[in-house]
Formats: structure tokens, sequence, C-alpha cells
């Protein structure tokens, strides 16, 4: 059972929404939307970057990998624990490592239990985005 997970072919995997985003970006820059009008070229640089910025922050994210691998692969070494990886199922690229974890605890086939645990995106969007009553309180005895 792999201990680490810092190897070329892990880092490709983990990394393949980044690439993806990476030459999405080259591939948008590389039209020529000059000829059509100066908004649309506005709107490809805008687009490209952000295509370009998400990439570049999935890259980074690579050493906050590493660390979840480790949790994970530590808090379900001894007996597996569905429960720990439905953090990491609601996003596709937290997909991406429970299927690497599930691969070293050669558990394969429980991936499709843990889609279970997956909320819908309404669900996600309504109990994420709450609104807050504030109160306050003042003790004054004078009034």
């Amino acid at each position: 059972m792999p201990s680490d997970i810092s190897t070329f072919p892990r880092f490709l995997y983990l990394n393949a929404y980044a690439f993806l985003l990476t030459f999405g970006g080259i591939g948008i820059a590389l039209m020529p939307c000059y000829r059509i009008g100066w908004w649309l070229t506005a709107l490809q640089v805008v687009v490209v970057w952000i295509c370009e910025k998400n990439a570049l922050r999935i890259f980074r994210s690579w050493s906050d990998k590493k660390r979840k691998y480790a949790v994970l692969m530590q808090k379900n070494s001894a007996e597996f624990r569905p429960d720990t990886f439905a953090e990491y199922v609601q996003a596709p690229c937290g997909q991406l490592l429970v299927k690497i974890v599930l691969t070293d605890l050669r558990k394969n086939h429980e991936y499709k239990n843990l889609l279970k645990l997956k909320q819908p995106l309404w669900t996600m969007l309504t109990t994420g985005c709450k609104p807050q009553k504030t109160v306050i309180f003042i003790n004054d005895k004078n009034l």
C-alpha cells in the first residue's frame, strides 16, 4: 500500500482539472476574436484570465492535497469509515482524491456507495447561504 502521493502520475491525475483549465484558456486566447470587435476581445481576455487564475489556484493546492491524502489514509487504515469522505465527494477535485485513497486502500468498489453522500447542488447552495439574524441586547437600567 503506497504511503506517499508525491508521484508524477498522481500529480497529473489530481490536477487534471487544472490542466484542462490551462489548455482551455490557451485555446481561448488563440482564437482571433479581435477580427470581430474590441468587446469580444475584452471578453476573451476576461475568460482567459479566469481560467488561468483558477488553474494556478488548483496547482498551488498540491501540498494541501497531500495533507488531505495523509489524513484520509490515517483515518481509514484500520477500518473503512465512509463518513470521512463526505466532504471530499462534493467537488470534482475531491472525488479524484477519493479515488486515489480508495485505490490505495484496495476498496475501489466503495466509490459508488460514497457518491450517495454527495449532496445535490441546490441543497448545497441553500444550506450554505442561509441568512442570519443579528439581535443586540442592551442592558441599561435607566431606560
